[in-house]
C-alpha cells in the first residue's frame, strides 16, 4: 500500500501533508506488530474526524429543510453518521485497501471490518480537516456521503401518498405539484414547490430537493384539511 494518490484521487483532495494522510490509515493492530516502526495510530484522528463530521452533517440538515424538527434532524443525522453507513461510503472508495493493518487482524479480514472502515474514514476527515480546513473538508464530506443523503430517511412520513388518498376521496382529483420558484447557485439551490388541492392552493415549502419540499407543502395541505396519520 504506497499509492496514496489513488486515495487523494477519491477524496479529490490533494495533501499538502501527505504524513497526515497517511497516519489516518494506521491501525492499533499494525502499531503492536511493528513498535519500531515509530508510526501512532490514527484514533486520536478518528476523534477528531467523528466530531467534525457530525458538525458538517448537522449544519447541512439545518440548511437543507427548516421545515425539519430538532427529533427528526437527530435521527437523521444518526443514520448519515452510524458506522454501517461509513463503512459502506468507505467501501465505495476502497479505503480498505489503503489501512495499515498487523498481520493478525489482515488474516481475519480486517480490510473489510465495519468498525475498521468506519474509523478510518473519521481519520481521513480529520486529516482532511487539519490539511485544508473547513471548508474543503465540507466540500468532500457532502460529495461522499451523497448517495447516503438520498436515500429515504427510515421512518419518514410519506405525506405525498397519504395527501393523494385524501385528495382522490374527497374531491376526486390528484394534488397537483408546482414549482413556485428556484434560487441560490446551481451548486446550493433550493425549490419551492405549491401543492394545488381541488383549484385552491394549500402548501408552500421550499427545500433543497424538490422532493423534501413536495412532501411537506403535502404535510400542510393535510393539516388544512384535517387529515394525516392517525398513530
Amino acid at each position: 500500500m504506497s499509492d496514496y494518490s489513488r486515495l487523494e484521487q477519491a477524496l479529490a483532495v490533494s495533501f499538502a501533508e501527505p504524513a497526515l494522510l497517511r497516519q489516518a490509515l494506521v491501525h492499533s493492530s499494525y502499531c503492536h506488530e511493528n513498535a519500531a516502526a515509530g508510526l501512532g495510530h490514527n484514533e486520536r484522528l478518528e476523534f477528531l474526524g467523528d466530531a467534525v463530521l457530525d458538525m458538517i452533517v448537522a449544519e447541512q440538515l439545518y440548511r437543507d429543510d427548516p421545515a425539519m424538527a430538532e427529533g427528526a434532524m437527530t435521527k437523521r443525522r444518526a443514520t448519515l453518521v452510524r458506522r454501517e453507513t461509513l463503512a459502506r461510503v468507505a467501501r465505495a472508495i476502497n479505503l480498505g485497501d489503503f489501512l495499515l493493518l498487523g498481520k493478525g487482524e489482515e488474516g481475519t479480514g480486517g480490510r473489510d471490518k465495519v468498525p475498521n472502515l468506519a474509523g478510518a474514514l473519521e481519520a481521513v476527515i480529520a486529516a482532511v480537516y487539519l490539511d485544508r480546513g473547513m471548508e474543503r473538508t465540507r466540500e468532500v464530506v457532502l460529495r461522499l456521503l451523497a448517495d447516503e443523503w438520498r436515500r429515504p430517511a427510515p421512518g419518514g412520513r410519506d405525506y405525498k401518498s397519504r395527501l393523494q388518498e385524501v385528495s382522490l376521496a374527497r374531491f376526486k382529483t390528484a394534488p397537483d405539484y408546482r414549482l413556485a420558484g428556484e434560487s441560490g447557485p446551481p451548486h446550493d439551490k433550493r425549490f419551492t414547490v405549491q401543492v394545488v388541492v381541488n383549484g385552491e392552493v394549500m402548501g408552500e415549502a421550499a427545500g433543497k430537493k424538490k422532493q423534501t419540499a413536495e412532501n411537506e407543502a403535502a404535510r400542510q395541505a393535510l393539516e388544512r384539511l384535517g387529515e394525516g396519520f392517525t398513530d
